[in-house]
């Protein structure tokens, strides 16, 4: 079942508090896939589909609610679903929208627990989903600053509520909320700023006072990708929002992002995302898809 799982790139920049969308279809199409955002997805009218998180398999009733935490795999599939007006709305944050440290606060302590658990997918009670409902619709319709407190509210109301599931078996998510190094964060800032420039891992180690071996070992242990791949994630997720948010030429935006090759980029997009740039301008730009 985990043999072919896509690592989703977001549109989802370091800008970006979070973005939200939502749709209604007949069918679920996208395939079993993880990305490093966490994601609160609320499905209705899905009775009989299939609810995939990390190791857990089951279906799902006619409205739910699930937080999916950093990297965990996950998928909903149409399965025994016969409905003509499936409604889904999808939030992604980042995983360090919230500090660590600021966390550690008390009265951040549910919360804190909450994104602890996401790790292993959380289902939410239906008594949960119906309360909160209506604020997850509203949240389309809010801006600019009040959008990310209500989106705090919401993550604080479901943190106390009762009677969540945790879905998928503790020791098969190994993700991280935090990098914990200041390292590494400094050199995430670096690429942030110039991942539209030629950066190397010469450029990165020695920004960080280290040998190329070390810092490649010391990336990877933190992040759980290589330097390349996570410099390739960022520029797709670039090109990704640019996709959307513009009508610039697929050419002019690969250029945009760092990409000197169109034919290799259009074919690390693919491979990244199982869609050529054309499709996914096509078939994954939602006209009511919001960042914040």
């Amino acid at each position: 079942m985990y043999d072919n799982i896509m690592r989703e790139i977001t549109p989802l920049t370091k800008s970006d508090c979070f973005t939200i969308f939502s749709r209604e279809k007949d069918y679920f199409d996208f395939p079993l896939h993880s990305h490093e955002e966490l994601e609160l997805n609320f499905i209705m009218n899905g009775k009989g589909a299939r609810r995939v998180i990390g190791d857990h398999i089951g279906n799902i009733e006619n409205m739910e609610l699930v937080l999916v935490g950093s990297n965990l795999p996950h998928v909903w599939q149409t399965h025994e679903c016969n409905s003509k007006c499936i409604k889904e709305t999808t939030i992604q944050f980042h995983k360090d929208l919230l500090d660590e440290k600021f966390l550690r606060r008390n009265q951040l302590s549910f919360i804190r627990k909450m994104m602890e658990q996401s790790a292993r997918g959380i289902l939410f009670s239906v008594d949960t989903v119906i309360q909160v409902m209506p604020r997850l619709t509203a949240l389309n319709h809010t801006q600019g600053f009040d959008s990310v407190l209500e989106l705090l509210s919401l993550l604080h109301d479901l943190s106390i509520s009762r009677n969540m599931t945790t879905l998928s078996d503790a020791t098969f998510s190994n993700a991280e909320l935090s990098y914990n190094s200041k390292r590494i964060e400094a050199v995430m800032e670096y690429m942030a700023h110039h991942f539209q420039d030629t950066i190397t891992l010469a450029d990165v180690a020695r920004l960080v006072n280290m040998t190329e071996v070390s810092f490649s070992r010391f990336f990877k242990a933190k992040t759980g990708i290589t330097f390349v791949e996570s410099l390739l994630e960022m520029r797709l997720g670039h090109a990704s929002r640019m996709l959307i948010d513009t009508a610039d030429p697929v050419s002019a935006i690969a250029y945009h992002c760092g990409f000197n090759n169109i034919s290799n980029f259009n074919r690390l997009f693919k491979s990244r995302k199982s869609c050529t740039p054309k499709e996914f301008r096509e078939n994954y730009t939602y006209d009511n898809r919001k960042f914040i």
